[in-house]
């Protein structure tokens, strides 16, 4: 009797200690996405040594800041402190602006108190939100810096300018395909007196010649970036770039119209221009020789615009010394070569990023540029039929501080790439596309010789559809060069198919990964985060 009482007991005492330790390891293992949002549950989790409800709310926000968006989500689901604290420190917001939108406004930037940065996005085939939701959301929104519009269709000169006029402290717009017209955005012009950067791009609300003139208005003394892109009308802009004053930045993309008198103008007035980009433009060398009055001029790209020629060039390398980066395409059109760049080369000696598509360079201007422009480190050549190993070998002997070169389509061969192997000593990245000249085997004799030098070829054979380019090569025509770390790995790939293979298997075994923990979180969180908020 005595002694089934004391196995009893034990069994008990065993029952009782196995139950702590599975509470403990249940309240371990529970997910924040599957509690409600109440402290109460927080407390389960956190334990008696809850040290993070002794922390300011600053500091909490400090933490939600250094987060990814899915943890931030995550975390504004643990209890309500968290999800106030995270809202009111998030500042930046995208919205899927959809017309249903308007019904949760008051309740989202009730949470969302203090965005500053506001994107507005609706898809092509919905119906976006109309004036009415964005003026509530200028309401709600006063502090707003900067404001992205995309495809919001229904927008109008009235909800334009009721924004203005409740948002005054804009200080960045974007807008690309909506409709409101020049009302709405003189609108903004007169009214938002620290907007520091505009981009147009397909604003569809002006279409007739006879449109009402943009600007400058109170921006006019502000603005410091234009961006005009695939407009039809954009003369209408002419009041607003030449007054613009402080503009430091003009970028015109794919604009109808003659341009050659407002940039004449645009010189004469604003005289503290630092970078210029004028492509598919009807533009020619009296337009280059405007420019060439805004003599702290460091950045310009010239791309598709044939009626420029060797003469605007050297107008505009006579005075623009201060000149570091030149994108020139001349579209195979020939009118820009020798002349044009010796004049760069020999007026411009600041110069660190060159970019050549469609011209044909030769030897000699290579040469002056390698010998007078000591500080040039990324140099591109695509599309030269004059480019070839003389060239090369120039360049390698030449240009001692390049660190970049991308070459597309030139008839080069191994012989280029054993000069690279010998010269540039401070050379990091080559990056060979369509030059059918160049072997694998001379691409990997190139990387064996120089250690440190990443060698990356595409000899332009077709590839497997599933395959990926090379990582921010020159695509199209197009050349990117991004920031050079201070030391670079010996890389494990040169130039072969078998690396580009093994690179795509360790790709897609990251992104298979990225998705199984994407889906994960997705199961977790049950449908309680918002499908139409992204940051």
């Amino acid at each position: 009797m005595g002694q089934s009482a004391s196995s009893a007991a034990i069994l008990s005492r065993r029952d009782s200690n196995y139950s702590h330790r599975s509470k403990i390891k249940s309240t371990a293992l529970i997910s924040p996405m599957h509690l409600d949002e109440t402290d109460d549950f927080r407390e389960i989790i956190l334990g008696a040594s809850d040290f993070i409800s002794d922390l300011p709310d600053e500091c909490l926000a400090c933490i939600f800041q250094s987060l990814s968006p899915v943890d931030r989500k995550n975390c504004s689901l643990v209890c309500r402190r968290w999800l106030r604290v995270e809202g009111q420190s998030r500042h930046r917001l995208s919205i899927k602006a959809e017309a249903d939108l308007s019904s949760i406004i008051p309740s989202l930037f009730t949470r969302f108190d203090a965005v500053t940065k506001l994107a507005l996005k609706c898809d092509r085939r919905s119906t976006s939100i109309g004036d009415d939701a964005l003026i509530l959301i200028s309401f709600r929104c006063r502090n707003l810096t900067r404001l992205k519009l995309r495809a919001c269709r229904e927008l109008t000169d009235v909800g334009m300018a009721a924004f203005a006029k409740n948002c005054k402290g804009l200080k960045k717009l974007s807008c690309g395909s909506c409709t409101f017209g020049a009302k709405g955005m003189n609108a903004v012009l007169d009214n938002c007196s620290a907007l520091e950067e505009l981009s147009v791009k397909r604003l569809r609300g002006i279409t007739d010649s006879t449109a009402e003139p943009i600007g400058p208005g109170v921006a006019g003394s502000s603005l410091k970036t234009i961006c005009l892109k695939d407009l039809y009308n954009a003369q209408c802009f002419g009041p607003l770039v030449i007054g613009a004053k402080n503009m430091r930045t003009l970028k015109l993309f794919r604009c109808s119209g003659d341009w050659d008198t407002l940039l004449r103008y645009v010189a004469e007035r604003v005289t503290g221009l630092v970078e210029v980009h004028l492509e598919r433009l009807q533009v020619s060398d009296a337009g280059l020789s405007a420019i060439s009055n805004c003599l702290d001029l460091e950045i310009l790209h010239l791309v598709k615009t044939p009626e420029c020629t060797n003469l605007g060039i050297v107008a505009l390398a006579e005075r623009c010394k201060l000149l570091r980066k030149l994108h020139i395409d001349g579209w195979k059109a020939n009118r820009i070569g020798d002349e044009g760049l010796i004049a760069v080369a020999r007026n411009c000696s600041n110069l660190q990023e060159l970019v050549l598509i469609g011209v044909n360079p030769t030897k000699v201007s290579l040469e002056i540029l390698a010998s007078n422009c000591r500080n040039l480190e990324r140099l591109a050549l695509c599309g030269s039929d004059t480019v070839g190993d003389n060239e090369i070998s120039c360049i390698a002997a030449k240009c001692i501080a390049l660190k970049k070169l991308c070459i597309k389509s030139c008839p080069v061969s191994d012989q280029g790439m054993e000069a690279l192997a010998e010269g540039c000593p401070n050379l990091v990245k080559v990056k060979v596309k369509k030059c059918r000249g160049v072997t694998p085997e001379g691409a990997d004799s190139l990387r064996l010789s120089r250690g440190s030098l990443a060698v990356n070829l595409d000899s332009g054979e077709p590839e497997h559809p599933d395959a990926s380019a090379s990582d921010g090569g020159i695509q199209d025509n197009v050349v990117d060069f991004h920031p050079i770390p201070s030391q670079v790995a010996p890389p494990m790939i040169a130039s072969s198919s078998a690396g580009r293979s093994s690179s795509l298997k360790s790709r897609l075994g990251l992104l298979a990964g990225r998705g199984l923990v994407a889906c994960t979180l997705r199961r977790w969180s049950g449908g309680n985060s918002s499908t139409r908020i992204n940051t």
